[in-house]
């Protein structure tokens, strides 16, 4: 992603990253900054305690595309994978709301993270296929 002309890369703070917030937030873009809804801070979040981004080492995004009608939930690490107890909540949360999951790993190559990132799906066979007609062609998710 791009802020403010800067190039942002996985592995790489925002240059406004104070590590606690953001030193310009008064003149943040709106995309990506404004329109961004990490999962934990929304009113009646449905994440437990336990998976604020700092502890679970994951940042959802809900409802971040949609498929077939059905919203689609995003999962991204912080760090280069999402713990194996943050993925089994996702998983089952996805299961029991009806609600398919994407989430990513970043690639690591010669020990850094590459901009692009593998990214694996969670939900019916028809939603794990289409997902991966969109990667086989090239194509963007979101």
């Amino acid at each position: 992603m791009s802020i403010n002309g800067v190039e942002i890369h996985p592995g790489s703070p925002c240059p406004h990253s104070t590590g606690e917030g953001c030193d310009d937030y008064e003149h943040r873009p709106v995309d990506p900054c404004v329109s961004f809804y990490c999962g934990w801070v929304l009113p009646d979040s449905p994440l437990p305690e336990w998976m604020k981004p700092q502890r679970a080492k994951v940042i959802v995004l809900f409802d971040k595309l949609r498929w077939q009608g059905r919203p689609v939930d995003l999962a991204v690490p912080v760090g280069r994978r999402i713990p194996p107890r943050a993925l089994n909540w996702l998983k089952r949360f996805s299961e029991q709301h009806g609600r398919p999951l994407l989430f990513t790993e970043q690639i690591v190559v010669d020990g850094r993270f590459q901009r692009e990132q593998q990214v694996f799906c969670h939900g019916p066979p028809d939603f794990q296929e289409a997902v991966q007609e969109v990667l086989k062609a090239g194509g963007r998710l979101w």
